[in-house]
């Protein structure tokens, strides 16, 4: 193949997720050794990537974040906090020649929506071609855990980059042998239920999950009762959801909700804030069914199932405190890639 082959720009757009149970469970530590189950769809609040080729060194930008590195060469990327997750990908699959890399999210930062799991995927799904490479999609999802896991050192589990890889809803099942991905096929009837019951909504403080999770596992390490207890519970009801997802069972689903948030809470005492609190409470008093903090939770978005007719008190409730409701309907596209022949990148 010549340098034509490849192409001048790889414009990758990803969504993120909403876990309904089992979260915490897809991380090694713990499926590794007991298996995890966690239920979650796709939600088309995407992270963009924009790779292009030509122009001299390379130039990570994140435009939402309003940061930017250069460098003249990829042995200058050094993990400093910044950009962390790009010069990563750079570095698990270096580029030939000079690159622009342009990142951008929908979601707020720290929302527990699994965006960087997302950007984990775009970045290699961007990079990839580049390199003449071609992976499928579960290969997208894995390279994009490696990045972080590995490239970075990072606690962290599956959920976010399958449910970017893939769109769509699903049971994930997670352990030594690998990941099971068990498609939830619903109907267009019930996905439209769904999409109008459904509310994610930001808090208003980004929540960043690597110190909780570092008490959470190492309380699971030292065998504490309460925290092993609570990770089992949850991952039993990542399998309790999805059953609740196949059968449409709505109230049943928020029911699942409840009963995983307040294991989430059990497993550290920073999870659930005042913040957090004072959105739920508003949710609960505008007669949502049923609510849980996505990701590890101190911060970040609340998930809130509602009845349709009920869906506006709620959002004007959550409103009324501070949060912000973001436009969250289920996305079963996934990973979308394109590929063209724009002229080189600026130098």
């Amino acid at each position: 193949m010549t340098r034509r082959d490849i192409p001048g720009r790889v414009l990758v757009s990803a969504p993120t997720r909403v876990d309904f149970a089992g979260g915490w469970s897809d991380v090694p530590v713990f499926a590794d050794a007991e298996s995890g189950i966690v239920a979650n769809a796709a939600l088309a609040i995407r992270v963009h990537v924009e790779a292009i080729r030509g122009g001299a060194g390379i130039r990570l930008i994140a435009e939402d974040l309003g940061e930017r590195v250069v460098a003249r060469h990829p042995a200058d990327l050094l993990y400093d906090g910044h950009l962390d997750l790009h010069k990563a990908a750079m570095n698990m699959l270096p580029v030939g020649g000079g690159l622009e890399l342009l990142t951008r999210s929908d979601a707020p930062a720290g929302s527990g929506l699994g965006a960087s799991g997302a950007l984990d995927v775009a970045l290699v799904a961007a990079l990839a071609p580049l390199r003449r490479e071609r992976y499928g999609r579960e290969e997208l999802a894995e390279l994009g855990f490696h990045l972080e896991a590995t490239e970075l050192g990072l606690r962290g589990g599956r959920q976010d980059q399958y449910a970017a890889a893939l769109g769509g809803v699903h049971e994930l099942r997670f352990g030594t042998g690998g990941v099971t991905v068990c498609p939830i096929p619903l109907s267009p009837d019930a996905r439209a239920e769904l999409d109008a019951m459904l509310v994610i909504a930001f808090t208003g403080h980004s929540h960043f999950s690597a110190q909780t999770h570092q008490r959470v596992w190492a309380a699971y390490g030292e065998g504490r009762p309460d925290v092993v207890s609570a990770l089992r519970g949850i991952r039993d009801l990542g399998a309790t959801a999805g059953d609740a997802l196949r059968r449409a069972d709505w109230r049943a689903l928020a029911s699942v909700m409840d009963e995983n948030w307040r294991l989430q809470q059990c497993l550290d005492g920073t999870i659930s804030t005042p913040g957090v609190r004072r959105v739920e409470q508003a949710a609960r008093a505008a007669g949502a069914w049923g609510v849980k903090a996505t990701g590890a939770g101190a911060g970040g978005c609340l998930a809130i199932l509602a009845a349709p007719g009920d869906r506006g008190s709620v959002i004007a409730g959550v409103t009324a405190v501070g949060a912000l409701v973001l436009d969250a309907r289920l996305d079963f596209e996934g990973l979308t890639v394109r590929e063209d022949d724009a002229p080189d990148a600026r130098g």
